[in-house]
């Protein structure tokens, strides 16, 4: 479908995580059409083209070591693309920290072994991620626990300073996190590591968080570069286009992919909508 085998897909193999719905379901499907070797994880069977499914739930870590240790199967990765993440009212916002942030990088973590060197990993966060750097030292104090266990005992042990919503603290830890490990992938294996922040999305996801906010809250939502709502493709190009090859010289990058919200807010273009 797509010419662009330039990108350095065709005949990769590729690690989608999330890759049965949103997101991660239009970066699979896409780098499918592009040639890739797609193996997809998730909590729920795949619909989209795929070479390989393992079922995993990031929330148990046990199954997140097993999983990534299967994936030795598949060795050497391409390109790893962590794409699973849930809003907090599903389970809470503690549940949230432990698939979204520590979920996710203990799995990134785990399969790094079966990573080529000079392999490509692009996550998703998120622009509710805006205050990380304000949040800085308790973010540094998190990042510093490598154990799962134990900084899921840190969160429990303050829920409401550690933790607070779930969803923009568990997503602040995936930008510090990136632009903190990318240092270390890159001197000594050449792997890049570098995320996105997407505005709200048409997604599964969203539509589950949609009574969480007041009516018509979204309907004001300031969409500048688009004048709508992001659907889950305008998403997903970002994300394989920052993980391909070309971007060589980036990596422990957090990009902003919402239509110019962050930024507007960062100059006073936009009011704040929380």
């Amino acid at each position: 479908m797509y010419q662009l085998d330039g990108l350095g897909y065709r005949g990769a193999t590729v690690v989608v995580t999330g890759g049965s719905s949103g997101m991660g379901e239009a970066v699979a499907r896409f780098l499918g059409e592009m040639g890739a070797v797609v193996y997809i994880i998730d909590i729920q069977p795949p619909s989209v083209a795929h070479a390989g499914f393992l079922q995993c739930d990031l929330s148990d870590f046990g199954a997140v070591r097993a999983t990534a240790a299967a994936l030795a199967d598949m060795a050497p990765i391409d390109f790893l693309f962590p794409c699973a993440g849930l809003p907090p009212h599903i389970k809470g916002p503690l549940y949230c920290m432990r698939v979204n942030y520590i979920g996710t990088r203990l799995f990134v973590e785990e399969t790094l072994p079966h990573l080529k060197d000079g392999a490509g990993i692009a996550l998703i966060s998120s622009d509710a991620a805006m205050a990380w750097q304000a949040n800085l030292a308790q973010n540094l104090e998190m990042l510093a626990i490598a154990d799962p266990d134990e900084a899921y005992a840190w969160c429990e042990a303050d829920p409401d300073g550690r933790v607070r919503d779930g969803y923009s603290t568990s997503k602040e830890m995936l930008v510090v996190w990136v632009q903190h490990a990318a240092v270390e992938l890159g001197l000594k294996r050449r792997i890049r590591l570098n995320a996105i922040g997407p505005c709200p999305t048409r997604t599964a996801f969203m539509d589950m968080s949609a009574d969480v906010f007041p009516e018509g809250y979204m309907d004001k939502w300031p969409f500048p570069s688009l004048g709508r709502m992001a659907t889950a493709e305008d998403q997903a190009w970002p994300l394989i286009l920052l993980n391909s090859p070309l971007n060589g010289a980036i990596t422990g990058t957090f990009v902003y992919t919402d239509q110019g919200y962050s930024p507007g807010v960062f100059t006073g273009a936009i009011k704040p909508m929380f």
